[in-house]
């Protein structure tokens, strides 16, 4: 993809500090960190987004994702991390390319986890049921 940023790093083209690469995907430290450490690992075959990636790319992500993880828990002597991935624009995707988030943990960083709130009465079964017939 031409106008694609994460393209243009995994080409070279935009410079980026690198920590990881193999044949199928690019690592390499976000330029806005939450914590410092906060790593981004990128599959090279383009695609938008979770849904529109080929399942052996997925397959081979999830490895790369927990080797990439340890490295970072181990290189910045934490032991908890958020995975993070967010898919299409009203989910907070601003890179339209599939990429996952490592945001290593410390003690009293001030990140919160985005708050939840219960269902209400019924809701929860209408919303389970939309998601078994889709299926």
């Amino acid at each position: 993809m031409d106008n694609c940023l994460f393209c243009k790093i995994i080409k070279g083209e935009i410079p980026s500090e690198k920590v990881y690469e193999d044949d199928d995907f690019i690592a390499f430290l976000d330029i806005n960190p939450v914590t410092p450490g906060h790593t981004l690992v990128v599959p090279k075959q383009h695609s938008d987004n979770v849904l529109d990636t080929d399942d052996e790319i997925l397959e081979k992500m999830a490895k790369v994702l927990k080797k990439i993880s340890h490295a970072v828990c181990q290189g910045l002597e934490t032991q908890s991390f958020n995975l993070h991935q967010n898919s299409g624009k009203l989910s907070g995707q601003v890179v339209p390319h599939l990429h996952w988030h490592i945001v290593p943990r410390y003690e009293d960083d001030g990140l919160k986890i985005w708050p939840g709130k219960p269902y209400l009465e019924g809701e929860e079964k209408i919303v389970a049921e939309k998601i078994r017939e889709a299926l």
